[in-house]
């Protein structure tokens, strides 16, 4: 008897949103967004719903409570970055003139005090101020004894945009760009 099934194979056609020309492999990659852009507590539950339906993401290792993790990306939440920020005596400029980082470094007070002067000597050489830092509230109470041994200090650093600086250039300074030339 002849298989009378149909082999899918290639993209599916350009249609609606979707265009086969900007394809390309992602592990575990969910989207969820308001075409308008409108922003919504929403849309960030929902994101935290693929992120749980993506087991995988984290790269479960022998623990199954130890990976390297997953998160997801939002617009600058600028009403709680303010608030936040004000409680630390940290002035933020308006939205559009401040980037925010997270910088991942030792937990040990000497190491972690290191990085963050290196941190600010790239970015004023970069034109950057950086504006301040704020710890970072974590839960490690779910990690595994190996993710627990091995896990960072996690701070937020605050530049203010230098004159004529664009939105990708302030964001690849507050994150990789930065780190990336410190690193050097």
């Amino acid at each position: 008897m002849e298989n009378k099934k149909k082999r899918l194979t290639g993209l599916p056609p350009k249609q609606g949103l979707y265009d086969p020309a900007f394809e390309h492999d992602a592990c575990g990659v969910g989207f969820i967004v308001d075409i308008h852009g409108r922003k919504s507590h929403a849309i960030v539950k929902d994101a935290l719903t693929i992120l749980l339906n993506l087991d995988h993401r984290g790269a479960v290792g022998a623990e199954h409570n130890t990976g390297d993790g997953a998160g997801i990306l939002t617009q600058m939440p600028d009403k709680f970055l303010r608030r936040v920020c004000a409680e630390q005596g940290i002035h933020l400029p308006e939205l559009g003139k401040y980037g925010a980082g997270v910088v991942f470094s030792s937990p040990e007070e000497a190491e972690a005090k290191a990085a963050q002067e290196t941190f600010e000597k790239v970015a004023a050489e970069q034109g950057l101020a950086v504006l301040g830092w704020r710890e970072l509230a974590v839960d490690n109470s779910m990690l595994g004894a190996t993710a627990l041994a091995s896990e960072p200090r996690m701070r937020q650093v605050f530049l203010e945009r230098k004159a004529g600086c664009t939105d990708e250039e302030l964001s690849i300074m507050a994150g990789a760009g930065l780190s990336a030339d410190a690193a050097e």
